[in-house]
């Protein structure tokens, strides 16, 4: 088994979409109409892994956009040019809220998307 594919809870599909592919480059996936206003968005980065734009369908879940993991830092992007992809996206306007540093595993620094959630960039430290 392995874990390939997550749900982000998002006010609006085209809104998420565009920062996901034009700010944090990732692809677009899959963009299925379900009826009812409803749709299967899936966006994918370069490793493999998939996120599951879910927009909110009820109250309870429009609560949830941007502190689904109770502010902690929920997502990590993984990088093997941190300064590039850092560059990139603050020039896109990725609101990064801490960093970058160093730490024991590499160079990271802290970002949040449109909605407030947090994000890790990480680059980790090559083995000696």
């Amino acid at each position: 088994m392995g874990l390939r594919m997550t749900a982000l809870v998002v006010p609006d599909y085209d809104e998420a979409i565009a920062f996901f592919r034009d700010a944090l480059g990732f692809r677009l996936h899959q963009d299925t109409d379900l009826g009812s206003g409803k749709r299967w968005v899936v966006m994918s980065g370069l490793t493999g892994a998939k996120l599951l734009l879910a927009r909110a369908a009820n109250d309870e879940q429009s609560k949830a956009i941007g502190n689904q993991t109770g502010g902690r830092v929920g997502w990590f992007l993984e990088t093997d040019d941190f300064a590039a992809d850092h560059g990139r996206m603050a020039a896109y306007g990725v609101d990064f809220t801490d960093g970058p540093r160093e730490e024991a595993y590499g160079t990271v620094a802290v970002f949040t998307d449109p909605w407030g959630n947090r994000w890790d960039l990480i680059e980790h430290r090559k083995a000696a």
